[in-house]
């Protein structure tokens, strides 16, 4: 677009404060990367690399449980679950839940077109009401407002969250690291803050019997409306390793984003100076 005015492009370009970490576990790397923008977007995002663990094949056998990714090796199938604790406070303290989904409109008079759909929010009252996965069929996303702050247009102020790439586990729930890590069962928790609990999987995951963590928590089913709400994050990543992966892999992606949602009056990104344009930057 361009300023007709000055016959000058209106371009900004995107920058982004990034804020990261690397964590070596065992044979993997995982770097963890904060993007805070100047729009108001909060994305993070997971970086996973490493050295694969690998398995040996006898001559011209393969394996139906992973890849052949050179002779005679192979790598397992394999799956990465993280779990993020986010702490929301939208302008205080006491925010309010919605889980978004949208769904097409009945066929009829009123949808001549046969195109017409929308976006429903359901209020989230309670902690086991809030227990959710993705959906891709309802484009399923999650509003979180103030109710006791109206923004320019009269409607509370919020952020939406925005699942990345992510999966299901294809392990029993009777498997032990299941058992252990019982927040695998759901894609979204919503908590009311409480300072000790820390940990999605409980203190001590190592000696747990099961059932600890989220699982336990948010059967009390405590309130979570207009309360300090805590979002729980399970997001994973489904290895199926290629001859690509070897003998150093590639990094995968996976995470998430805070968008927002009627938290600003207009665009914050309009506050940026304009790029340079061609004569400035030499070019005929």
């Amino acid at each position: 677009h361009t300023d007709r005015r000055l016959n000058t492009p209106e371009v900004r370009r995107s920058r982004r404060l990034v804020i990261s970490s690397i964590a070596t576990v065992e044979n993997y790397e995982y770097g963890f990367f904060w993007y805070l923008y100047q729009d108001g977007n909060v994305q993070f995002e997971i970086k996973l690399t490493g050295i694969l663990s690998l398995g040996a094949l006898q001559p011209g056998e393969k394996s139906t449980y992973g890849a052949l990714i050179a002779p005679q090796l192979y790598a397992p199938n394999h799956q990465h679950f993280f779990n993020m604790r986010l702490d929301l406070d939208l302008d205080g303290t006491a925010n309010t839940a919605y889980q978004v989904d949208v769904v097409a409109d009945a066929l009829g008079p009123k949808n001549p077109f046969e195109n017409a759909f929308s976006a429903q929010a359901r209020l989230l009252k309670t902690e086991i009401q809030a227990r959710s996965n993705m959906n891709l069929e309802t484009a399923r996303t999650w509003k979180f407002v103030n109710p006791a702050v109206r923004n320019a247009v009269g409607e509370p102020v919020g952020y939406r969250f925005i699942p990345g790439d992510n999966c299901f586990p294809f392990a029993s729930k009777d498997a032990w690291w299941r058992k252990r890590a019982g927040f695998v069962d759901h894609h979204v928790w919503i908590t009311p803050y409480r300072e000790e609990e820390r940990h999605a999987a409980g203190n001590y995951p190592n000696q747990s019997r099961g059932g600890d963590g989220l699982p336990r928590w948010t059967g009390a089913d405590r309130s979570i409306d207009n309360a300090d709400l805590v979002l729980w994050y399970t997001f994973g990543h489904t290895h199926l390793a290629r001859p690509e992966d070897y003998p150093v892999m590639p990094a995968a992606y996976i995470g998430f984003m805070l968008k927002p949602n009627g938290f600003f009056t207009e665009n914050p990104g309009n506050d940026v100076p304009p790029s340079m344009t061609h004569s400035e930057h030499g070019a005929a």
